[in-house]
């Protein structure tokens, strides 16, 4: 593992396949989902894909944020016996080949100190944290925890934050700016690339940090979308989550159907990075 710290690590990665002409391939994946080996197996199996950086999920009883698809699957990890140190455990193994991000609700954090939280996630080899229903207003502590250990405190902005937050968010953000391409909960929609290209422009225009957009990216084609409508990075999480529990539903290999799948969305990046260049930023 590079001894650069998770904030770097994460600048790196941007910086790599900005250089391969292409937008930064993010899959998500549930920490604990079907169980805490499977799920690090699929962790693996993305990266073998061709993964630039991985979101991963710490299950929560109550994720506001996340579909039916993926509060199924966090559900399921709890049921299975997933704790915030499993899930570490799966960010330490990973975290060696390729930079990882947690994406964890805020009582998971603040129950155990935040300065605690970010020393274990430093610990494991975390390079970030998304915690989305923590308010940009209330960020203050744990964001200095993050920064005092290299960690990327990633905000979220959505296309209706208004424009004054928006630069507020934007001046803080640490690693990327996490762009909601839809109003609502994380899952799979149709949404017309040109209407991105709206929302990314106002994202990019508020911040210094590489813009990746999330919620509602389902499919290589959407992937490819987002990639051509100017993000930096391209976060897919419910279709693969959903891969995993037909996977699973069918007695087959989660990891194998998961790579397969990753493999598809780095290639329509590739294709869509060779028709329009990303500019490194």
């Amino acid at each position: 593992m590079s001894e650069a710290n998770g904030i770097e690590r994460i600048a790196e990665a941007f910086e790599s396949s900005a250089r391969e002409s292409r937008a930064a391939l993010m899959p998500y994946l549930m920490g604990g989902f079907p169980d805490l080996a499977r799920s690090q197996e699929i962790g693996a199996a993305c990266i073998e894909g061709g993964a630039d950086v991985i979101e991963l999920g710490l299950p929560f009883s109550d994720p506001l944020a996340d579909g039916p698809v993926i509060h199924a699957a966090g559900t399921a990890a709890l049921r299975a016996g997933a704790t915030f140190a499993g899930v570490l455990e799966i960010a330490a193994a990973l975290a060696p080949r390729i930079p990882v991000i947690v994406m964890a609700y805020a009582n998971s954090l603040f129950v155990r100190g935040v300065g605690a939280a970010a020393g274990a996630l430093a610990e494991a080899g975390a390079c970030g944290l998304i915690v989305p229903d923590l308010p940009h207003e209330e960020a203050g502590e744990l964001r200095g925890a993050c920064d005092a250990r290299g960690l990327a405190l990633v905000p979220l902005v959505a296309p209706t934050t208004p424009a004054e937050r928006l630069a507020e968010i934007g001046a803080h953000a640490r690693g990327f700016l996490y762009t909601v391409s839809v109003t609502g909960t994380t899952g799979e929609r149709e949404r017309p690339a040109d209407a991105l290209v709206e929302v990314i422009a106002r994202a990019r225009s508020s911040t210094a940090v590489p813009v990746a957009v999330g919620f509602g990216i389902g499919s290589p084609a959407a992937a490819a979308d987002a990639a051509r409508a100017g993000a930096d990075g391209v976060i897919v999480g419910s279709r693969l989550v959903r891969a995993a529990t037909d996977a699973q539903a069918q007695g087959a290999s989660e990891a194998a159907v998961v790579r397969a799948l990753v493999r598809e969305l780095r290639a329509a990046l590739d294709v869509a990075g060779a028709a329009t260049p990303v500019v490194p930023r």
